[in-house]
């Protein structure tokens, strides 16, 4: 049927009773709701989506790979065979709008530099998908407001790939966090981070995103955040620096040090760099310590408090796996996502104001 025969059929649905009147995104959504599984169309096709995402999409139950966005046609040919993709379900980045009358695809999962997850969020949503955007969510707090603008504006969800807020371990020692079982927190101090010896990813490119406080930063913000339970009130001091300048240039950050305030006088110390493997969540209650090591692996989170160990041990791509069908059932539900676009925006300006305090010297209240 072609695509305007498609859309006025859309629109106008003959019953017994009188013609009832419908917008093409709300039969569209009433089809996906229907549906065992959702179909997913990967973004990018770099590591993560290459080692990760489609992997975890094998062993889903809630959602598959139904297509692809990529713009290196060699790519495009081995994951057609890989996987059995039909060619119509295969896009570039010249044909992506035309994702919107595909049946097949009801969620875009952006997997691109974070100076491009604006523009595909935003595309994704006017295409009336739902979208799933990695993190960091964007460069600006006002991406981030944008992208949920869209995605509210065409009725479509919005949920960011924080994977470990679906993780099993995490959600444990969250649970003894938020119930009070080891009294109030008094302190939190992370880290997250790794050697990275890579000289011309879009990490160590500015205009893309690049700098370890927008990737393995938003980590240490999450863990503080998460261990506290709560949002900071300023951001007390930070630092940034490099000691690799021919690889972090002009100021791009290899290592970021930032303290945080919270109600109640909490305070919390991040660390997160690209120079070292570095990678622990500590939250000191007043009834003992939570200890997390490691924190944001992907093969697993181990922590123990006086409560005892938690340990749910899994293999790779686990963490991946739960993440998409807890949000594609959520979207079959209709219920809001479990960490929805606003959750992303919260930790870029974070981002932003440690980045800030970082220039001046100063304190930044928020």
């Amino acid at each position: 049927m072609a695509s305007q025969s498609r859309r006025n059929a859309l629109k106008t649905i003959v019953t017994g009773s009188g013609i009832i009147l419908l917008s093409p995104n709300s039969l569209f959504s009433a089809q996906r709701q229907k549906k065992d599984k959702l179909g997913i169309a990967l973004v990018g096709l770099g590591y993560y989506s290459t080692d990760l995402l489609a992997p975890a999409l094998q062993q889903t139950k809630n959602c598959y790979l139904a297509g692809i966005v990529t713009g290196t046609p060699a790519k495009a040919e081995a994951w057609k065979q890989k996987y059995n993709i039909p060619d119509k379900n295969i896009y570039n980045y010249q044909t992506f709008d035309s994702i919107a009358n595909n049946p097949d695809i009801d969620v875009v999962y952006v997997v691109l530099p974070p100076s491009m997850h604006k523009e595909y969020v935003i595309r994704a949503a006017n295409a009336g998908k739902h979208v799933w955007c990695e993190k960091p969510m964007a460069i600006t707090a006002n991406e981030c407001q944008e992208m949920i603008d869209a995605c509210r504006k065409n009725k479509r969800s919005l949920a960011i790939g924080y994977r470990l807020q679906h993780e099993p371990n995490t959600t444990e020692w969250r649970k003894i966090v938020q119930q009070k079982q080891l009294g109030k927190v008094k302190q939190v101090n992370c880290a997250a981070g790794y050697r990275d010896n890579r000289t011309d990813h879009w990490k160590q490119k500015k205009e893309m995103g690049g700098g370890v406080l927008y990737d393995m930063g938003v980590y240490a913000i999450q863990g503080a955040r998460l261990g506290t339970a709560m949002e900071p009130t300023a951001i007390i001091s930070a630092t940034t620096s490099t000691t690799r300048p021919e690889i972090y240039k002009n100021g791009l950050d290899e290592t970021v040090v930032a303290k945080l305030q919270f109600p109640g006088g909490v305070i919390a110390d991040i660390k997160t760099t690209f120079g070292e493997n570095t990678n622990f969540l500590d939250v000191t209650c007043e009834k003992g310590i939570i200890k997390v090591n490691p924190y944001s692996a992907y093969n697993g989170q181990k922590a123990n408090s006086p409560l005892g160990d938690i340990n749910y041990p899994y293999q790779v791509p686990f963490q991946q796996a739960k993440q998409m069908d807890d949000d594609a059932l959520t979207i079959m539900q209709g219920k809001p996502m479990p960490v929805p676009g606003e959750e992303g925006l919260r930790d870029i300006r974070l981002v932003e104001a440690i980045y800030k305090s970082a220039a001046s010297g100063k304190q930044v209240n928020l």
